[in-house]
């Protein structure tokens, strides 16, 4: 089983494009960083990410998540984020790198969880502000080059994902899925 990582500026379409790929028969994972948010946020807590041990509670979903999801079902797993967005907010919002994240990190990249191509979800030029999602579009773009230089550096390779209608963009990732199964990858 292949499981395959959506990422990019928050705002850019993962969630809607890792919906539309559920209904096509696709397993898949939703983020970890927003479910702690929305957790917290229920909780009475107005901005969980301004505490350290956020990013910790995210790896902890992160990993449970990852390791509930079954391995016997389709092909193909799409997640939505990972450990290496975790390590890359971790830096954007500033807080230290914790030692779950970096032993995450290393985990994955042991047990090669992830496949190595990431389907790089490019920015829609606009970002709508939610209760989880609280920046600016100049913040996200500086964001999204954070995650693309993140991704680089701990060795993956990025399958870019365009701006554009979300037929388009799920067509993109199914072919690319198609040719990276063809060629043994």
């Amino acid at each position: 089983m292949k499981r395959y990582i959506l990422t990019g500026a928050p705002g850019s379409g993962k969630s809607t494009i890792l919906r539309r790929l559920a209904a096509l028969g696709y397993a898949t994972v939703e983020e970890a960083a927003t479910a702690v948010i929305a957790a917290r946020q229920a909780a009475g807590e107005a901005e969980p990410w301004t505490r350290p041990s956020f990013i910790d509670e995210t790896v902890v979903v992160q990993r449970r998540r990852q390791v509930r999801t079954p391995v016997g079902g389709p092909d193909v797993q799409f997640f939505d984020r990972s450990p290496v967005c975790t390590h890359a907010l971790s830096e954007f919002i500033g807080h230290p790198i914790p030692p779950v994240l970096t032993a995450e990190i290393e985990r994955i990249a042991r047990e090669r969880i992830y496949d190595r191509h990431v389907f790089f979800v490019r920015n829609l030029g606009f970002v709508e502000p939610t209760a989880a999602r609280r920046i600016s579009f100049e913040d996200s773009l500086r964001f999204e080059r954070l995650h693309e230089d993140t991704y680089r550096a701990f060795g993956f390779r990025l399958i870019d994902i365009p701006a554009g209608p979300l037929p388009g963009r799920v067509r993109k990732i199914r072919a690319a899925i198609g040719r990276l199964q063809a060629a043994g990858v």
